[in-house]
């Protein structure tokens, strides 16, 4: 893209090789060391749903081991009378922003209602005649990643109509680090509707305990939570997710670089959705600079990509991810700032979602004014110190500092 992001690349290899000095605070999971996520630990959580009936906000992240948390709540009895889906759908296959209806899940009968579209919260009629909603969904601890707000939501729903909401953790594969601007309420939307920064280090329960505990639902009513922990997790544990947690996010390298890349959404430039290597690799047709080329197509979850049938070229940063920004601890701005050093149309470069994303306009002006990398990231200490000490309150395993 430019010689200082080949550079910088090269320098953050050669120090992580010799010595991993560059992220200190950062401490490698043992390799044999077991995680038991909250659905798991069905001796903890089962008594509290014998006898009630129960909604569940799942898709194909909720799984114990081989089985689904739904038909394993079937299996023992628990009457699970619908469940409740996120962006993605129940099955996880739908495009991001794809409207997705209700239907009925052929291998159970239950009905699914859709949390995403013009649906975004449980109604009262949705909740008729439901004593708990348990939610299990795997997140990945970016701010703009849409379950944490379908989460928001159900516990509005459920504080509103004196439900219990029960909810089953998962480690947070992103949860090593807190990184990048923190949202404005002037740009809250879908993809950011609390006051947190890009990359928040939380898991779902401890979120909710934030939402809660911060008076964030509207009226400032708080739900009855009740959450079932991991066993054996910390925030300095690196976590292999068993299922992608949506299309787009195939593997573990997509998930590591998915803070850094996906403030290109807001810009022209592809991250490579419609290929093999979604959120991996970022492009454009006119782009001058690069050694790597793709084209996107339809495929499952892409079904419509940026720049379909049309050779992009850009950068490969599959590798990047692997071998750096799993302990790198910040978001990496050198590909932003840079794609936009080399854009062929600065006036076109930025789209109107992008402040959405970032969760604020100063962003978008300091890449526009070519400010360095690291006094952009200066720009957000102050804010991410306050949010710290507001989040330490709020914590449920072994923080990373």
């Amino acid at each position: 893209m430019r010689r200082k992001i080949t550079l910088n690349l090269l320098l953050i290899v050669v120090v992580s090789l010799i010595h991993d000095s560059y992220c200190p605070s950062i401490v490698r999971a043992q390799p044999n060391k077991i995680i038991t996520v909250g659905a798991e630990r069905t001796g903890l959580y089962l008594s509290i749903l014998k006898g009630k009936s129960v909604a569940i906000v799942a898709n194909q992240t909720s799984m114990i081991k081989q089985t689904h948390l739904v038909d394993s709540l079937l299996s023992l009895g628990v009457k699970v009378k619908k469940v409740f889906s996120p962006e993605h759908g129940f099955r996880g296959g739908y495009d991001a922003g794809a409207h997705v209806s209700n239907f009925k899940d052929k291998k159970t009968g239950l009905p699914i209602i859709s949390l995403y579209g013009d649906h975004y919260k449980p109604t009262k009629a949705d909740l008729a005649g439901v004593d708990v909603v348990v939610f299990d969904i795997q997140d990945v601890g970016v701010r703009f990643y849409t379950y944490i707000s379908t989460m928001h939501y159900v516990m509005e729903a459920c504080a509103e109509n004196g439900i219990t909401f029960l909810l089953l953790d998962r480690p947070n594969p992103n949860g090593f680090y807190v990184d990048g601007p923190v949202m404005e309420k002037q740009f809250m939307s879908f993809v950011g509707l609390h006051l947190v920064p890009l990359v928040h280090g939380m898991t779902m329960a401890e979120y909710a305990k934030m939402i809660n505990g911060q008076g964030w639902l509207k009226g400032r009513v708080k739900c009855e939570l009740i959450h079932i922990l991991c066993e054996g997790y910390s925030h300095r544990d690196f976590y292999k997710l068993p299922v992608k947690p949506s299309p787009n996010l195939p593997n573990m390298t997509s998930v590591y670089l998915y803070p850094s890349l996906g403030l290109f959404e807001g810009t022209f430039i592809s991250v490579g959705r419609g290929t093999d290597k979604p959120f991996q690799v970022i492009g454009h047709p006119k782009m001058e600079n690069g050694n790597y080329t793709f084209k996107p197509k339809s495929v499952p979850g892409a079904k419509n990509p940026p720049y379909k049938g049309k050779v992009c070229k850009g950068h490969d940063l599959s590798k990047f991810g692997d071998l750096i920004l799993k302990g790198y601890g910040k978001i990496y701005l050198y590909w932003l700032t840079g794609a936009y050093k080399d854009s062929p149309d600065k006036g076109k470069f930025f789209n109107s979602y992008f402040n959405s994303l970032a969760g604020n306009s100063e962003l978008k002006q300091q890449i526009i004014d070519q400010l360095n990398e690291d006094k952009i990231a200066e720009s957000w200490k102050a804010d991410i110190d306050k949010f710290k000490k507001i989040r330490k309150g709020y914590l449920l395993y072994p923080d990373f500092e």
